[in-house]
């Protein structure tokens, strides 16, 4: 008898005569009579809170090992994974990985096919870790029951599909999104996880220094104008706009967000999901959005000229729009405006401020270690002199092995005064934005990270590659 997947309670201990077994505030005495009864021990029970047990469960399922078999498919589902236990193979790796994937904070879970045999891989602080292999023979089965949950053909195995699951992990609501392709050895399936669960992170909480941070307070404050957060994508722009509009929310201001695809809903804000496919495009979306009274607008992307026409414009009637660019740093986001068509004399009475980010990784707290940092690691940094240590983690079960967990933000702060939008309207040149900046206090996300590694937040290797790629 498996008590770990029949019952859901977790064995400690086992001697001769006695059955230790971890349990939640709120188990079931019945549960415990019948384990009892059957396994003829007496037990004993170690009671945490229902919040510690499912953690703990969620750890031991995520590394139950998984025999795959050919042939049997299982088309029902759970709502709750931890609770849900199934005989069919395909079910249980699918649960298994899913719940593996929510336990070590995954953003994206791959499962690529091969000539010999299939891959699984979990994104973790940006990077892929391979978790599993499945044998060619057993792969098509766990497609299958993928396509089942995401209600997609499971038949249609020649064209690209697209999909979404809604899933509980103990108190985790996941939303995931599923993408189909087909490839030579098979169907390549990738899962996006999104915690609808999980809180939205605060202007506190994202590892700005204390003088960014009340930039960004003073930009997200503004009355009117437009505030520009700029980056590649993956660097972190849509959970500080949302952290953005978490400060600025009032029941007194009408927000209105436009989105693709609206990832967190925020009560008391209406959000938007643009669908080109009917004519609702960002530039149509913000055309309507200004007809609906709104104090702050936030645009998920400035795509193309048109947007940024209607948001500058929207900026010059009274509104505060907040929204994002991919540019390198800040200064250049003036330079991408020129280029979409904008006259300099609207960006320089429009534009208040932009804010530019790049994610780093951070070092595992549970194996941080101090070294010295070599003369090249300084020199790269353009660091002269340093006589503290340098911090990295070298790899422990917690961190699997990378030496980092988590991820933080290394952020640079434009601030537009009366003498840089003066220079605007002369020349969008970003060098020339960016010296007098400087000289008006302007700190580089170099700078910024800089900061962070002496801290021991994070790493010169994640910096350099950040910041100088």
């Amino acid at each position: 008898m498996n008590i770990l997947k029949e019952y859901r309670l977790i064995p400690l201990e086992e001697q001769d005569g006695l059955l230790k077994l971890l349990v939640p505030a709120s188990y079931k005495e019945e549960d415990i009579e019948e384990i009892r009864f059957i396994t003829g021990k007496d037990v004993e029970l170690v009671i945490v809170s229902d919040e510690e047990f499912t953690k703990e469960l969620q750890e031991r399922l995520s590394v139950e090992e998984i025999h795959i078999e050919d042939g049997e498919e299982e088309q029902s589902e759970g709502l709750d994974l931890l609770l849900a236990h199934d005989d069919s193979p395909a079910v249980s790796l699918v649960n298994s990985v899913l719940i593996k994937a929510s336990a070590v904070g995954a953003s994206d879970i791959h499962f690529e096919p091969y000539e010999d045999e299939a891959v699984v891989r979990l994104r973790m602080d940006g990077l892929l870790h391979d978790i599993l292999k499945i044998p060619s023979s057993s792969y098509q089965n766990v497609v299958s029951r993928i396509k089942v949950m995401s209600n997609l053909n499971v038949a249609e195995k020649r064209i690209p599909q697209d999909g979404r699951i809604r899933v509980r992990i103990g108190k985790k609501d996941l939303d995931i999104r599923v993408s189909v392709v087909p490839t030579v050895f098979g169907e390549r399936v990738v899962l996006r996880l999104l915690d609808k669960s999980g809180s939205l992170l605060t202007l506190e909480q994202l590892g700005l220094l204390e003088e960014e941070e009340k930039r960004i307070k003073r930009l997200a404050e503004k009355p009117y104008g437009i505030v520009l957060v700029t980056g590649p994508t993956g660097a972190g722009k849509s959970t500080t706009l949302y952290a953005m509009l978490i400060h600025v929310k009032d029941p007194k201001k009408n927000i209105i967000t436009i989105e693709d695809p609206v990832e967190y809903q925020i009560k008391g804000i209406s959000q938007i999901q643009i669908n080109p496919k009917v004519g609702l495009t960002f530039a149509t979306g913000l055309r309507s959005v200004l007809r609906q009274d709104p104090d702050i607008i936030m645009v998920g992307e400035i795509r193309d000229a048109e947007t940024a026409d209607i948001a500058v414009h929207a900026a010059l009637t009274g509104h505060l729009v907040l929204s994002t660019l991919h540019t390198n740093d800040a200064p250049s986001a003036i330079t991408r405006l020129a280029d979409m068509g904008i006259e300099p004399f609207l960006i320089a009475s429009s534009l208040e401020g932009v804010v530019a980010q790049r994610l780093v990784r951070r070092i595992c707290k549970e194996c941080k270690e101090a070294y010295t940092p070599s003369e090249e690691e300084l020199r790269e940094l353009g660091i002269k002199e340093f006589n503290a240590k340098f911090y990295k983690g070298k790899g422990c079960d917690s961190c699997l092995g990378t030496g980092y967990k988590g991820r933080i933000g290394i952020f640079e702060v434009l601030e537009l005064d009366e003498e840089l939008k003066s220079l605007i309207t002369r020349t969008q040149d970003s060098n020339e934005i960016r010296k007098l900046a400087l000289r008006k206090g302007y700190k580089t996300m170099l700078e910024d990270g800089i900061e962070k590694l002496k801290r021991g937040i994070t790493t010169s290797s994640e910096l350099i590659s950040a910041v100088k790629a």
